[in-house]
């Protein structure tokens, strides 16, 4: 190959200029480099076209496989925004109880940042939770009386009672746990997955978010469920309980099939000459994104219309089930896509962040969610799914062990807290029956085996076959990941 830094007079000539006489024009560095580049662009687009038939972007992703052995195929997260309260719902401490309108004890919380809704508050006392707590199951795993359809599948879940973070507001905290930064801009977990692995099935998205409807509580944003700086086509598609799923799938009014395509063949010869002289990954994202939608006008409707489901199978996800937009009814369909392919299915429930109010307010909740969540698990585990589906049900953060505001006996508040919180985990490679990590008798600290959020991104991704150092993104010349600079695979609630 030609040195790149060579005189004028060394550099090889281009071919002559129609109507210049037979001059030719010496070609530039930049110009010899943007060649080049148009070249390997070029070769790429070709092949990027030529990978499945027309369905481009249909691949095992820029791994081109897994590092090892996978236990999970794919994920559906079941996030709970807002925070759930641990010690209302999986982290019994009779203490609290016991103490119930004492003050906090400076030597547990040793100086620890409180939010400034509680932060300046004269008197800062601890409250027991009023829902009685039992253990369940041969694991004796303890669970709330709030939690009665949880309890049932206590054997087949993995607990981690020692999840920790350093976000102690929402809007850093749910995009902490999305994304692996508080900072919004980076991608999103099945934005990684989609551009590691890539897409089992080519009419579907590999990564899908399902919102239920109708819910107040911190408000949600997109980039929860984008890209960041990957390409745009590995972010999410939202489907909508309500109308069209998918905004604009469907052609307008008097549009046939055949007039799309048309169109659609005409659009893709453009952007594919825009790619040859500007060879921009984000002109290929768009051409795989157009062939995704037309696909997706026949692939979605079927999989959203839950006609075909037995009514013994909608009546154990419960009574909202046959409501679109329900949680209960987004856990039926996240079955159902994991049945077709999609790799990552995100559900988001809002309205956990019980400041005040909580008693009421959290009955509410599990009353919406305790039933499709157990539902879902058994009927992974009865259809052989759950072998190869991790189930992860979580939030960003958990609540603290004293009351936000004045206690009553009637009804009280829970503040922010990021040093514990729980979730657990079902199928996919996990432990199940199994408890891991502990809180302090107060429920304020972490006393064994913390579990920091980039240690269960990493886990989550090792469960999929994934070494987390080594799925990267070059940016702005660094090399990023979900993970950012830490991170362990936490092997005690693997199976």
């Amino acid at each position: 190959m030609t040195p790149l830094h060579t005189a004028d007079s060394q550099r090889p000539k281009s071919p002559a200029l129609p109507g210049f006489g037979g001059c030719h024009r010496l070609l530039g560095r930049r110009e010899w480099l943007s060649s080049f580049g148009m070249g390997l662009g070029g070769f790429a687009l070709a092949e990027m076209l030529g990978r499945g038939g027309d369905a481009l972007g249909a691949d095992s992703g820029v791994l081109g496989g897994v590092h090892f052995p996978p236990k999970a195929k794919r994920v559906i997260f079941l996030f709970q925004s807002g925070g759930p309260s641990q010690l209302d719902l999986y982290d019994h401490k009779p203490l609290l109880i016991k103490k119930n309108g004492q003050q906090l004890p400076e030597s547990v919380r040793s100086g620890q940042r409180l939010t400034g809704m509680s932060g300046n508050q004269s008197s800062i006392p601890l409250v027991g939770s009023p829902f009685g707590f039992s253990q369940h199951g041969q694991s004796g795993a303890w669970m709330s009386d709030l939690l009665p359809h949880t309890a049932k599948i206590a054997d087949q879940l993995c607990f981690v009672r020692s999840m920790f973070t350093e976000s102690i507001n929402h809007g850093p905290g749910v995009t902490f746990m999305q994304s692996g930064s508080q900072i919004p801009g980076r991608p999103s977990i099945g934005a990684w997955l989609d551009y590691g692995l890539g897409t089992d099935n080519q009419d579907l998205p590999s990564f899908v978010v399902l919102v239920t409807k109708n819910k107040g509580g911190q408000p949600l944003m997109s980039h929860l469920w984008g890209a960041g700086f990957l390409p745009s086509r590995h972010q999410a598609v939202r489907f909508r309980s309500g109308g069209d799923p998918v905004l604009y799938v469907n052609n307008p009014a008097g549009v046939s099939v055949e007039n799309r395509r048309q169109v659609l063949d005409g659009l893709r010869q453009l952007h594919e000459h825009q790619f040859a002289g500007t060879p921009d990954a984000e002109i290929t994202a768009r051409i795989a994104n157009y062939e995704l939608a037309f696909r997706m006008q026949s692939s979605v409707p079927e999989v959203v219309d839950l006609s075909d489901e037995p009514a013994h199978v909608l009546d154990a996800y419960g009574p909202d089930a046959r409501d679109p937009g329900t949680f209960a009814a987004n856990c039926v369909l996240a079955r159902r896509l994991a049945e077709r392919g999609v790799r990552f299915i995100q559900l988001y429930h809002q309205d956990w962040d019980h400041h005040g109010g909580l008693p009421n307010g959290i009955k509410r909740e599990c009353q919406q969610t305790d039933q499709p969540a157990a539902a879902l698990v058994e009927d992974l585990r009865a259809r052989g799914m759950l072998d190869d589906t991790l189930v992860v049900w979580g939030g960003e953060f958990g609540r603290t062990n004293y009351c936000q505001g004045h206690l009553t006996p009637g009804s009280f508040g829970r503040d922010h807290h990021p040093r514990c919180f729980t979730i657990w985990m079902a199928g996919g490679g996990t432990k199940p029956g199994t408890t891991y990590g502990e809180t302090c008798e107060y429920g304020y600290n972490i006393v064994k085996d913390g579990v920091h959020v980039h240690d269960f991104h990493a886990t989550l991704l090792y469960l999929l076959g994934i070494d987390h150092e080594r799925l990267t993104y070059k940016f702005q010349g660094r090399r990023y990941r979900l993970t950012d600079v830490h991170g362990k695979v936490v092997n005690g609630i693997l199976a």
